[in-house]
């Protein structure tokens, strides 16, 4: 099995960050790539809360957040990030054109042997995978937000993954506190695509004045104990990212996944949730990835 002693994160983004979080207090050399400075001086500032936090709420001790912090470097550049990794993870927008260029720019840039994992909720890995010349090493790690309070880790191995670069993945994963599922690609692997229906339902319903919103996230948390509702989940997690993996799932997989006619009016009105300030609620400061 590859040993991997250096991480590097693409993107300090929501996820990009948290990922870099969970990478460093697993124990791992963690370099954080952004293009923008602001974006890396935010990311260090939340990390370095958040860790104290932890340290506050007695999840870890203040010796092991301080290692941690200390183990996470900073690039501007993805060649200066990624040229020494051993596992390289990359956290840009769900979108298969970024990806797809992120990957092959790695491909040009990273040690033969270095694998390349792609943090998508949904999108093919098998594709992204094919503009390299090193398909087998690459495969997908579906981190959840946010990050350090979620356990589950989805690992998707595409169709040229070998055993050795999805065990050296599964390892990290364990390394970073997180219970791993491995799953064989799929569009929308196995939580995208049941969360994408939920939701798409939810807005369906509200569309047809079935019952408020709030009304349907309280049925759901009480009724199905589901921690959060559809519509506070999709504020969290933006809702053009849930349009996007609709209008990927629609065309993978039929007519069962079309996006809500009411989603598809609130992204083009700039509704996308937390980020924006308003998406399904209303919030008095919008959140910056």
């Amino acid at each position: 099995m590859a040993e991997i002693k250096t991480i590097a994160v693409i993107g300090a983004g929501i996820m990009g960050r948290g990922i870099a979080h969970a990478a460093a207090l697993g124990g791992y050399r963690t370099v954080l790539e952004d293009v923008l400075p602001g974006s890396l001086r935010k990311a260090e500032g939340e990390i370095r809360g958040t860790l104290d936090k932890a340290v506050e709420l007695g999840k870890v001790s203040a010796p092991e957040a301080d290692a941690a912090f200390k183990r996470l470097e900073y690039a501007g550049s993805v060649e200066e990030a990624a040229r020494e990794a051993d596992l390289v993870i990359e956290a840009v927008p769900e979108e298969m054109e970024s990806k797809i260029e992120i990957f092959t720019l790695l491909d040009k840039i990273c040690r033969p042997n270095t694998i390349l994992a792609s943090n998508t909720s949904s999108l093919s890995v098998t594709e992204i995978a094919s503009v390299t010349y090193r398909a087998k090493n690459c495969l997908g790690m579906h981190f959840f937000n946010p990050v350090h309070k979620m356990k589950l880790l989805e690992i998707v191995r595409a169709l040229e993954t070998t055993d050795e670069a999805l065990a050296a993945a599964v390892e990290v994963g364990k390394r970073m506190g997180k219970e791993v599922v491995v799953v064989k690609e799929a569009p929308g692997f196995i939580t995208s695509r049941i969360n994408a229906m939920i939701g798409n339902e939810a807005f369906y319903m509200l569309q047809e004045g079935v019952a408020s919103a709030a009304d349907i996230d309280k049925a759901l948390k009480l009724g199905l104990n589901h921690p959060m509702g559809p519509f506070e989940l999709v504020d969290l997690v933006g809702l053009d990212t849930r349009l996007h993996i609709l209008e990927y799932l629609h065309k993978a997989l039929g007519e069962k996944f079309r996006p809500s006619p009411l989603l598809v009016q609130y992204v083009k009105a700039g509704r996308l949730g937390r980020k924006s300030g308003r998406g399904v609620y209303e919030y008095p400061e919008p959140s910056k990835a």
